[in-house]
Parts: C-alpha cells; sequence; structure tokens
C-alpha cells in the first residue's frame, strides 16, 4: 500500500513541475523582451500570479505591487506571470486581456 502512495506522490510532484516548466519554454521560447530590451526570463524566473486585481491604473499584485497597464504584455495561455531578476524586482509581466 506504501508503494501505491509513494507512486502517486511521485506522479503528482512530476505533473506540477512539468507545468512549471512548460509555462517557463514559452516564455523563453518566443524570446520576450521587456520594453528595456532585456529578456523576460531564464529557468526559474517566472511565476504565476493568482490574487491579482485589475483595476484602471494597472494589475494589483498581493504584494501590493502595482503594473501599469502599459507594461503588461499579452499572455497567451490566459494567466498572469510575473518574471523576475535575480534581486527580486520584476523584469516582465504577462496578463491575459483586461476585461473592461
Amino acid at each position: 500500500m506504501r508503494w501505491v502512495l509513494s507512486i502517486s506522490l511521485a506522479l503528482a510532484g512530476s505533473a506540477i513541475v512539468s507545468t512549471a516548466f512548460a509555462h517557463d519554454s514559452w516564455i523563453s521560447r518566443s524570446g520576450l523582451r521587456n520594453a528595456a530590451g532585456e529578456w523576460c526570463c531564464g529557468e526559474g524566473d517566472c511565476f504565476t500570479e493568482s490574487a491579482v486585481r485589475e483595476t484602471r491604473a494597472g494589475y494589483q499584485l498581493s504584494s501590493g505591487e502595482v503594473i501599469p497597464l502599459s507594461e503588461a504584455q499579452p499572455s497567451p495561455d490566459g494567466a498572469f506571470w510575473r518574471c523576475k531578476r535575480p534581486d527580486g524586482s520584476r523584469r516582465c509581466f504577462f496578463a491575459p486581456p483586461a476585461t473592461y
């Protein structure tokens, strides 16, 4: 019975890792850059943002950061993504089309 649980946990973990790398790949593969010309990401630099509030001024993240609408790039998978520099500052932000 323990080996069934172990296999189930291993499969679930690999599915999560595969999803993360798949999204990182579309950003990397597309060679996307920000307005300053920086590459949006390398491996492990981009993460989904689930608690995003859309306002007329921009996208407010759960951290309190507000990203101006003009700095958001279209997200082909319909999710919010934030790519960061090694110091944690934002490099790129992807958002689905605005709803208003």
